[in-house]
C-alpha cells in the first residue's frame, strides 16, 4: 500500500539538506523511513552527486535502525558505485561513513537466512579487500569475522582471539559495542562473573552509544540474577526496557526483558509489556531480530500456561484475538521455522540449541518486585481468588436462593458470592426456576439480583445507574408481591450507597438542600410503607440517619448535628428492641462519625471504643475492620499518627477475613499511607498507596484508582525513585480504557504530566520535551481551565530552553502568558520567565543578553501585577528572586558591574536573617546571594578585599543567628579568594 508523502518535495539542495536534518531528528520507524525514501528520490533530480550521497546515507540508516535489513545492502551498493565512479565527491567524513557501513551490510546479511553462507564470506572478503586497498587497519574486518563465527556457532574461540587481540582503529565499533561482544563471548562460555566484569563500564553508564547500554542490559539481566545481584537487575530492567520498548530494531532486547519477567515471578508484567510491544509482531523485518523476540515471547507464554493460565488473553499478531495458549502455539511454530532456516543456512544446530536453552531455563526467583504495581496472574484474570473462601455455596438451587437472602438480610459479606453464583445460573441458557415456595417466584429472584447489582454500582459511586437499578428492582418486587422489599428498594434509589443520583450543584448549600429533600422523601416513604419486616424497617431508619449525616458533612452546620443524633437514637432503639446486631453496630458507628464531623473527637473515640467492645463480644465480626478504620482516621484528626497506624493495621488484619469488601480494604490502605507519611515512613506509604489503587481498580472504581496511582507516582518521584515512577505511569497509560480515550482527559493529562516530570528528573530531556509539548498543545483547548494550561506551557517552555530550543521555548512561554492573563499563575510564570532568561544567558552569553533581559522584563511585569492584586507568594518573594536573576543573567553576559548592582538590590529586598528566623529557605537564599555577589566582586571584578569583607560579615551574621551550615560555601570561597590574592 503506498504511503502518503510526509514532506514537500525539495526544490533545491538547501531545502534538501534542511529536510534531511529535520528527518534526522525523527525517531526510527516507518515515518522516518518513508521520508528518507522520498528525499533520496528527490535528490536524484539535482546535478550535484553530493546531495544524493547524503540522502542515500540517511536512507540506509533509516533501514538499518528501522529493522529492514533486506533494503540496507541495496542502498549501500548504490553508494559504493558512486564512490567507485566519483571518489572525489566523498570528503574525509563521507569516506569514513562509507567504510563504517561495510559493517552494517555484513550485519544485515547475517540477519537474512536466505543469504547463503558463501555470500556472507564473499562480503567479508570484499570488506577486507576494500580496507586493504584504502590503507585501513583490519581490526573491524576481524570483528565482523568473529560476529559471523559466533552467529554460526563454529570456530568462535579462534575468531575471538584474532579480533580481541588487535588494537582498535577509528573504524572499530564503539567501545560500548565491543565491550558487549566481549562480554557475550564470556557469557556463552558460561562465565557469568567475568562477563559482568567486562560489562561494568557499560552497565555503569561510562560507555554508551545509540544501542548501548540497552543491548548489554538485556543480556546482563539473567547473569545478574544468577550471581545474586537481583536489586541491580531490577533497576537495569526498568531503565533498559524503557530504552528499547516498541523499537523494531531492538525487538530482541524486548524479548529478553519478557524472558526476565517470566523467570522472576512477574508473568503479569510480562503480559503487560507484551501488549505494549504488540507492534513488533508486524513491524520487525529482520528474521534474526524476530527470532530473538519470538523466543522471549515464547518463554513468557510457556511460563504463564504452565501456571494454569493458558486461557488468559494475550496481545499477538494483528487480525484476531489470542489466548496465551493459542499465541504460544503460533509463536512456537514461527520461531522453530526461523531457527531451522538459520541452521540450514549455517550448517549447524546453534540457533535451535540456543532456543532450547532459553525455553528449558527454570525460573531464577519465585518473586522479584519489579515495579510499584506488583500484580500476579490472578489479578489480570477475570476474577481473583479470595484470601478467605466464603462459606460453602449450597449446590441446591433452592438452598442457594434461601442462603443468599439470609446472608443479605444480615448484611453478611458472603452474600456477594451467593448472588454471583445465582446470577451466573439465571443467565445460563435453559435456566429453570425451582418450583418451591421457599424460592419464591422468578420475579422475586430477578429483583434480588437487580438490588444486589444496584448496591455494587452505588459502592462504585455510579449513583445514577444505582438509582435506576433500584427502581427496576422495586418494580419486580411489586410484580412478585413483596411490598416491603419494593419499599426498601425505592428508599435505596433515593440514596444509593450514600450518594445522590443526578446533579445537585457543587456547593455545600445545594448539596445540603438536596439531602434535606431526600430525607423528607425517605420519611414519607417510611410512613406510607406497609408490610415491612423489622430488618427492612431498620434499613429504612439507617437510610434516614445516613441522609442527615451526609447533610452534616456537606454543610458543617452545628444546627444539623442534633437531627442526625435523633435519627441515630431512633435506629439504635429499634435495632436493640428487635436484636438486629448489624444495625445496632451501624447506629453506633453513625453516632461516632457524627461526633467526629462535628469536631468532638474525644466523644467519637469513646463511642468507638464502646462499639469495639460490643463487636468483640457479640459481633458482627465483619464490622470490626470499618470500625477500626474510623478510629484510625479519628486518631489522625487528633494528630496521633502512631495510634492511627496501629488501629488501621489491625483493621487491615481483620479485613483479610472478609476479602469481598475490597472498597473498605482499599480505604484502609489509603489511610495507612497517610499515617505512614506522618510517621516519616514514605516507602511504607508508597506500598499502601499502590495497593489501595490496585484494589480500587479491581473493584471497578477506576477514576479513584488512577487518582491514587497518580499520588503514588508523585511520591515515588519525590523519593528519587524516578524509574519506578516512569514504569508505574507507563503501565497505567497502557490500560485499555485510557488508551481508548474512555477516561477523563484531565486525569490522563495529570498522569502524563507526572510522567513528563519523571522523564525530566531521569535526564531523558528529549522524551520529556516531547511529552510536555504534546500536553501543552492539548491543554491549549481547555477553555474552562486556562490556569492548568498556563502551568503546563510554562513547564514546557523551561524544558525546551534546557534543551537549547529557545525559539520554541519562547513560543510556549507566550502561550503560558496568554493563559495567565485569564487565570493568573504569578509564581509559576515568574519562575518560568526567570529560568528561561538564566538558561539563555548561560548558553549564549552576551549574545543572548537582550532576549534574557526581555524575559526578565516580563517577569517584572508579573511581579508588579501580583503586588497590585495583593498576592503573596507561597515560595520565593518575586521581587528579590527577580533581582537575583538579573544578577546571574548579567554575570553570564560578563556585565559584572550591572550584575553586582542587581545582587545588592536582591540582598536589600531579602533582608538579613533574624535571630528568631526558622525559614531555612530564606536564609539559604540570602547566603547564596551573598556568595554570588562575592564571586562577581572578588573573582570577576578582581576586588577581593570588599568581597572578603562581604563574606566575613555574612558568616558572622549567620553564625550569630545559629545557621552555621549555610556558612560553609562562604568560607570555602573566602579561602579561595585569599589563596588567589
Amino acid at each position: 500500500m503506498p504511503t502518503a508523502p510526509t514532506s514537500r518535495n525539495p526544490q533545491n539542495t538547501d531545502e534538501l539538506y534542511q529536510a534531511l536534518q529535520e528527518n534526522d531528528r525523527r525517531p526510527y520507524g516507518r515515518t522516518r523511513t518513508v521520508t528518507a525514501e522520498e528525499l533520496a528520490e528527490a535528490a536524484e533530480q539535482f546535478a550535484e552527486p553530493r546531495p544524493l550521497v547524503h540522502a542515500l546515507l540517511e536512507l540506509q540508516e533509516a533501514y538499518t535502525y528501522g529493522s529492514e535489513p533486506r533494503k540496507s545492502p541495496v542502498v549501500f551498493a548504490r553508494l559504493l558505485t558512486l564512490f567507485d565512479e566519483q571518489p572525489d565527491v566523498f570528503d574525509e567524513r563521507l569516506r569514513h561513513m562509507l567504510f563504517w557501513r561495510f559493517k552494517w551490510v555484513a550485519n544485515a546479511l547475517i540477519a537474512l537466512p536466505e543469504v547463503p553462507l558463501t555470500s556472507l564470506r564473499q562480503w567479508l572478503t570484499e570488506m577486507r579487500d576494500r580496507y586493504e586497498k584504502a590503507g585501513l587497519e583490519l581490526q573491524p574486518c576481524y570483528a565482523q569475522a568473529y560476529r559471523m563465527a559466533a552467529h554460526v556457532g563454529e570456530d568462535t574461540d579462534l575468531a575471538y582471539e584474532l579480533w580481541a587481540g588487535r588494537t582498535r582503529t577509528q573504524l572499530s565499533d564503539c567501545e560500548a559495542c565491543e565491550i558487549c561482544e566481549r562480554a557475550l563471548y564470556h557469557l556463552d562460555a558460561g562465565d557469568d562473573e567475568r562477563s559482568l566484569r567486562t560489562w561494568e563500564p557499560v552497565l555503569d553508564g561510562k560507555e554508551s552509544c545509540q544501542e548501548e547500554p540497552a543491548r548489554s542490559v538485556s543480556y546482563a539481566l539473567l547473569p545478574l540474577l544468577r550471581t545474586g545481584a537481583a536489586d541491580r537487575a531490577r533497576a537495569l530492567h526498568l531503565t533498559g526496557y524503557r530504552a528499547c520498548r516498541r523499537n523494531p530494531s531492538m525487538s530482541g532486547e524486548v524479548g529478553r526483558h519478557l524472558e526476565f519477567c517470566a523467570l522472576t515471578g512477574n508473568e503479569a508484567r510480562g503480559l503487560e509489556l507484551l501488549a505494549e510491544n504488540r507492534n513488533l509482531f508486524d513491524e520487525v523485518d529482520s528474521p534474526l531480530d524476530l527470532l530473538g523476540f519470538l523466543t522471549g515471547v515464547e518463554v513468557l507464554l510457556q511460563r504463564v500456561e504452565s501456571l494454569g493460565h493458558g486461557e488468559l488473553p494475550a496481545a499477538g499478531y494483528p487480525g484476531r484475538t489470542w489466548t496465551v495458549a493459542a499465541l504460544r502455539a503460533e509463536v512456537r511454530g514461527r520461531a522453530d521455522d526461523l531457527a531451522a532456516r538459520f541452521d540450514a543456512r549455517n550448517g549447524t544446530t546453534a540457533h535451535a540449541d540456543r532456543r532450547r536453552t532459553r525455553l528449558d531455563r527454570a525460573p531464577l526467583l519465585d518473586a522479584l518486585e519489579l515495579t510499584l504495581r506488583t500484580r500476579g496472574l490472578d489479578d489480570v484474570a477475570p476474577a481473583a481468588a479470595p484470601a478467605r473462601p466464603a462459606d460453602a455455596v449450597p449446590e441446591s438451587l433452592t438452598e442457594l436462593i434461601v442462603r443468599a437472602r439470609q446472608l443479605d438480610e444480615e448484611g453478611h459479606p458472603d452474600a456477594a458470592a451467593c448472588w454471583d453464583r445465582l446470577r451466573t445460573l439465571v443467565a445460563a441458557p435453559g435456566y429453570a426456576h425451582p418450583d418451591d415456595p421457599a424460592a419464591g417466584p422468578p420475579a422475586r429472584l430477578r429483583a434480588d439480583l437487580l438490588a444486589d447489582e444496584a448496591g455494587r454500582a452505588g459502592e462504585k459511586e455510579e449513583f445514577d445507574a444505582a438509582a435506576a437499578l433500584y427502581e427496576a428492582a422495586a418494580d419486580r418486587y411489586d410484580e412478585a408481591g413483596a411490598p416491603g422489599h419494593a419499599a426498601l428498594a425505592r428508599a435505596c434509589a433515593l440514596l444509593p450507597a450514600g450518594g445522590l443520583p443526578g446533579e445537585h450543584g457543587d456547593g455545600p448549600e445545594a448539596q445540603a438542600a438536596a439531602l434535606t429533600a431526600a430525607h423528607a422523601a425517605l420519611v414519607r416513604l417510611h410512613e406510607e410503607a406497609a408490610g415491612l419486616a423489622p430488618y427492612q424497617e431498620a434499613r429504612l431508619l439507617r437510610l434516614r440517619a445516613t441522609a442527615l449525616g451526609m447533610r452534616l458533612q456537606a454543610s458543617r452546620d452545628e444546627e444539623h448535628v442534633a437531627p442526625v443524633l435523633a435519627e441515630v437514637d431512633l435506629l439504635l432503639a429499634f435495632a436493640t428492641r428487635h436484636d438486629i446486631t448489624g444495625q445496632v453496630s451501624g447506629a453506633r458507628l453513625l453516632r461516632a462519625s457524627t461526633y467526629a464531623v462535628s469536631g468532638d473527637l474525644p466523644a467519637a473515640i469513646a463511642e468507638i471504643d464502646a462499639l469495639l467492645d460490643l463487636l468483640k463480644a457479640a459481633g458482627p465480626a465483619w464490622h470490626l475492620p470499618r470500625t477500626l478504620a474510623l478510629r484510625g482516621r479519628i486518631q489522625l484528626g487528633l494528630k496521633d499518627p502512631r495510634a492511627a497506624h496501629a488501629d488501621l493495621t489491625e483493621g487491615l488484619r481483620q479485613a483479610a477475613d472478609w476479602p469481598s469488601n475490597a472498597g473498605g480494604i482499599a480505604r484502609l490502605h489509603s489511610d495507612l499511607a497517610e499515617a505512614s507519611m506522618r510517621l516519616g515512613r514514605p516507602d511504607e506509604a508508597l506500598r499502601h498507596l499502590t495497593r489501595s489503587a490496585e484494589l480500587e481498580l479491581r473493584r471497578g472504581s477506576r477514576t479513584d484508582a488512577f487518582c491514587t496511582y497518580s499520588n503514588a507516582a508523585q511520591l515515588s518521584l519525590d523519593l528519587g525513585r524516578v524509574e519506578d515512577c516512569i514504569a508505574l505511569l507507563d503501565s497505567l497509560l497502557a490500560e485499555p480504557d485510557i488508551a481508548a480515550g474512555e477516561v477523563d482527559d484531565r486525569l490522563v493529562a495529570q498522569l502524563r504530566l507526572n510522567r513528563a516530570r519523571a522523564l525530566h528528573a531521569g535526564e531523558d530531556l528529549k522524551a520529556a520535551a516531547a511529552e510536555y509539548a504534546a500536553l501543552a498543545a492539548e491543554s491549549a483547548g481547555w477553555d474552562d481551565d486556562p490556569g492548568s494550561h498556563a502551568m503546563i506551557a510554562a513547564e514546557t517552555a523551561m524544558i525546551l530552553a534546557e534543551s537549547g530550543a529557545f525559539g520554541r521555548a519562547r513560543e510556549a512561554a507566550d502561550q503560558a502568558l496568554a493563559a495567565h492573563a485569564r487565570t493568573p499563575r504569578y509564581e509559576q510564570l515568574s519562575s518560568c520567565l526567570r529560568e528561561l532568561a538564566r538558561l539563555q544567558a548561560q548558553h549564549q552569553g552576551a549574545e543572548g543578553l537582550p532576549d534574557a533581559l526581555a524575559l526578565l522584563a516580563e517577569a517584572g511585569r508579573i511581579a508588579d501585577e501580583a503586588r497590585a492584586s495583593g498576592y503573596r507568594a507561597k515560595g520565593r518573594d518575586l521581587d528579590s528572586a527577580l533581582a537575583y536573576e538579573h544578577g546571574r543573567v548579567n554575570a553570564y553576559a560578563r556585565e559584572y558591574e550591572t550584575a553586582l548592582t542587581a545582587l545588592d538590590k536582591a540582598l536589600t529586598l531579602l533582608g538579613e536573617p533574624e535571630a528568631e528566623s526558622h525559614d531555612r529557605e530564606h536564609v539559604g537564599e540570602w547566603a547564596e546571594c551573598v556568595r554570588l555577589a562575592a564571586v562577581v566582586e572578588g573573582l570577576y571584578l578582581e576586588r577581593p578585599e570588599p568581597a572578603l569583607a562581604r563574606i566575613d560579615g555574612a558568616v558572622a551574621r549567620l553564625t550569630a543567628v545559629g545557621h552555621t551550615e549555610e556558612t560553609e560555601p562562604l568560607t570555602t570561597l573566602a579561602a579561595r579568594l585569599r589563596d588567589e590574592g
